[in-house]
């Protein structure tokens, strides 16, 4: 197929397989990592479909932080010509001959407002793209059931994701189930569990619940997915330069260390008592976590802030050896408007660009913009939790971790931001590391390819605490 296809912009040999294999499919899936340009794919899906006379609508659904940057790709790789309207614009809907294009982020369909949006897109005649397609892994979620049950009424689907199975292989249900439910031959996600998962039960809070304890018949299941979807890693397909990393330890100042030592005594108690929830003891490890960070937030509801914070002093250390752009994660919207801050008082405002919660969906694209195009913007603070996921930040020499995030496939995702198709510079990652805290548990485990859950945090910190 892709032979006949006339390309706007040329792909990769592997960009071109994956369009080969996926072209005329009904259902299909993308599971290409992230920086291999999965999205290219999926708009040059769209536009042979279209080219066909097979679809006239494409909804596109992806994470909050990420959706409307499809307006940018789609104009850069779409070959036809294209009307492109997404989610609470402003104004009136653009209109206009072409493939029409939705955009709208998966956090809509938690509500219903996120169903009426794309009520006048759903039919026989649309392609429906399901970005980031961990999103609706969890089949309990509101927007799991709506996501999955409009997805019937829509002849072509897509999904695309990097890593499609984050915490275990049950993590692809929803997913296929979203494409077709026959897909992996289980219209039931027990009956599903219990050919590929061997499940414990544990008490949690006075009540029973169960828990994989080992997978079986892998294979078998590898077997199915192969059959709809394409698999590619960068390392297999792109001459990207590698990563390096390296770390850099600082010791609590004197107060912060004073109230790290308490809340780590209390913290200890707390975690091993059975009569605690699993949220009162997240919550205690989460504060030793911020005051590793410079501040914590107190019994009554105020922030205590470390005057002193060894972090910031270290992050100011390494930016000043350093040279080019550099990215700079941290885990709190309170580090964040810090570091924006500083780097504002020492470099100027022009300096600085962020993407984190309380940005707007506008100020983010030209965020990226600026980052990418303008010679005075040299620095990208962001939350990775938000910022981590969709962008092109290829400009990055250096990404700096002032606290990391406790989710794997967070870390992944913003890794990946400066270290994909685009980048020609070796990519230095930096972790900025409070000795002899949480911060190094957090990091070992990363490290070790862990998802630390809410459900297992308490668990496996009460052994580190000791």
């Amino acid at each position: 197929m892709s032979d006949k296809y006339k390309y706007k912009t040329e792909p990769f040999e592997h960009q071109r397989q994956a369009l080969k294999l996926g072209a005329d499919k009904n259902y299909f899936g993308y599971f290409m990592e992230m920086g291999t340009g999965k999205t290219k794919v999926a708009i040059d899906n769209a536009c042979w479909l279209y080219q066909q006379n097979k679809i006239e609508h494409v909804v596109v659904i992806a994470p909050n932080s990420v959706y409307r940057n499809w307006k940018r790709e789609i104009g850069i790789h779409a070959p036809v010509e294209c009307v492109i309207n997404y989610h609470k614009q402003k104004g009136k809907p653009n209109k206009g001959k072409g493939l029409n294009w939705f955009l709208i982020n998966v956090e809509a369909f938690s509500r219903d407002s996120g169903a009426k949006a794309i009520a006048p897109f759903v039919g026989k005649a649309t392609m429906m793209i399901l970005d980031e397609s961990t999103t609706i892994k969890n089949r309990q979620a509101i927007r799991t059931k709506t996501i999955c049950k409009l997805g019937k009424l829509v002849k072509y689907k897509r999904i695309l994701t990097g890593s499609p199975i984050t915490k275990s292989p049950l993590d692809l249900y929803t997913q296929c189930e979203f494409l077709s439910p026959a897909l992996l031959g289980f219209t039931n996600f027990f009956t599903f569990r219990a050919r590929y998962a061997v499940m414990h039960q544990m008490e949690a809070n006075g009540r029973t619940m169960l828990f994989p304890k080992y997978f079986t018949n892998l294979d078998e299941l590898e077997a199915k997915l192969k059959s709809f979807t394409y698999r590619v890693r960068k390392v297999d397909c792109l001459d990207l330069p590698p990563k390096t990393y390296t770390t850099r330890a600082v010791q609590l100042s004197g107060e912060q260390l004073k109230t790290y030592q308490e809340l780590k005594r209390a913290a200890w108690t707390i975690i091993q008592s059975e009569e605690v929830s699993f949220k009162n003891k997240l919550t205690e490890i989460l504060r030793l976590h911020q005051v590793a960070n410079g501040f914590v937030n107190s019994n009554d509801g105020n922030i205590v802030d470390f005057k002193n914070c060894p972090k910031m002093a270290e992050l100011m250390s390494i930016l000043d050896e350093t040279e080019g752009k550099v990215i700079i994660w941290a885990n709190y919207v309170f580090n964040i408007k810090k570091i924006i801050n500083k780097l504002e008082t020492v470099y100027g405002k022009e300096s600085v660009v962020a993407i984190y919660g309380d940005v707007t969906n506008d100020k983010r694209s030209e965020a990226v913009r600026r980052f990418q195009e303008d010679k005075k913007c040299r620095f990208f603070v962001g939350n990775p939790s938000t910022g981590g996921y969709g962008l092109t930040l290829t400009q990055a020499e250096h990404v700096i971790y002032f606290s990391n995030n406790y989710n794997l496939e967070v870390r992944q995702q913003s890794e990946d931001r400066a270290h994909r198709i685009g980048q020609t510079k070796n990519v230095q990652y930096i972790d900025i590391l409070a000795e002899d805290t949480i911060d190094e548990f957090v990091i070992t485990a990363l490290s070790k390819k862990l998802t630390i859950s809410a459900e297992t945090l308490g668990e496996q910190v009460s052994v580190w605490l000791k």
